[in-house]
Order: C-alpha cells, then structure tokens, then sequence
C-alpha cells in the first residue's frame, strides 16, 4: 500500500462519511436533544457497528447480503421502522426543557442503542464497503494492510460525527437554538421518518 493509495481511500471514506444521511440525523437528535456527551456516544457507537459491516465484508459476508435481496430487504426494512420510530418520539417531544444545559434527559445507554442500531440495521454500508474494498483490498494483502484500510474507515466515521456533535454543542450554538428546541425535534422528526421512507421505498 503506497501513501497515494491510501490517500485516495481516505477521500473516498470522507465523502461516504459525510454525506447526509440516517446516521447524522440520528447523532443530531442526540445532541441537540441532550447535549455534547449523548452525541459523541452515539457517534463512538454508530462507528462500531461501520466497523462491523467492514469486517464482515473483508472476510465476505457483505456478499451475502448483497446477493441475497430477501435478506438485504429485511435488513432495509427493519432500519427503515426504527428510524421512523424515533423520528415519531422527536415529533411527539414537546421540547427539551435541559435542552443545552449539563443535565440530561435520556440514558447514555439509548445513545449507545442509536448509534449501534441505525449503523448495523443499514445494509447499503455493505454494498459501500464491497464497492470501496473491492478497489482497494486485494486477496494477497496482508492482514496489517486490511486491518489499516478498517482503522481509517472506522477513525473517519467517528471523526466526522464526533465533531458535528461537539460544534453543535458549542455554548453559542446552544444559546442560539435553545428557543427552539421543540421546532427542531420536530423538523429533525420529519427529516427521519422522511429518510425512513426513502430507504423502505
């Protein structure tokens, strides 16, 4: 593996991470819902289950699912309702009333829930990761190199989400949306349910 190639890698893993999509909806309603620490868990977590999906593809288990549409679709669809079920809480939340302050509402252990789940019940991370390995990972590879390409791809998801929890955690951040903290909920609730519907359909 030459810098280059790892290089290359690295703005690929950045523009996948990036992208809007479930996962940073799920890490903003944590955030902006019960502050900085719930979005950071819920970002360290949403990491470990990329991690899972890029370890089962390098040994060839994405294949799986990629190849079997029942399978791929379950997965799809029980993602999709979960996503909808907590955009439906954020829609029904009639605000945070610790809404940026040191006090939380919500268990560390539903951030730990959210991040997992919205991660490890998204099956297109296994096509991303068969299409992204698949130009990068060869056979005669050697374990250190694989084991690389998976730190970079996990160290990038946690990166980009952590830091999206910790700017929108800011105090003068904080300030400027603790007004509207239930307009939020409910535009982050529509967002989801809205996402919901586009993965299922």
């Amino acid at each position: 593996m030459t810098l280059a190639i790892w290089l290359s890698f690295v703005v690929v893993c950045l523009l996948g991470t990036m992208s809007p999509g479930p996962s940073l909806a799920v890490v903003l309603r944590q955030t902006l819902g019960n502050g900085r620490k719930h979005g950071v868990i819920t970002a360290v977590s949403h990491s470990t289950g990329v991690a899972v999906w890029a370890i089962l593809t390098l040994w060839g288990l994405g294949v799986v699912v990629s190849e079997h549409p029942m399978l791929y679709q379950v997965i799809t669809y029980v993602g999709a309702l979960y996503l909808a079920w907590l955009g439906l809480k954020a829609i029904r939340s009639k605000g945070n009333a610790n809404f940026g302050k040191d006090k939380t509402v919500g268990p560390y252990s539903e951030a730990v829930r959210d991040g997992v789940m919205i991660s490890v019940l998204n099956p297109k991370l296994a096509l991303f990761f068969i299409a992204l390995f698949s130009q990068f990972v060869s056979a005669d590879q050697s374990v250190t190199e694989k084991l690389i390409y998976l730190g970079t791809v996990v160290c990038i998801d946690m990166l980009w989400l952590c830091s999206v929890a910790v700017v929108l955690s800011k105090e003068k951040v904080i300030k400027a949306l603790q007004k509207k903290a239930k307009e939020i909920d409910q535009v982050s609730g529509l967002v989801m349910i809205g996402l919901a519907l586009r993965i299922a359909l």
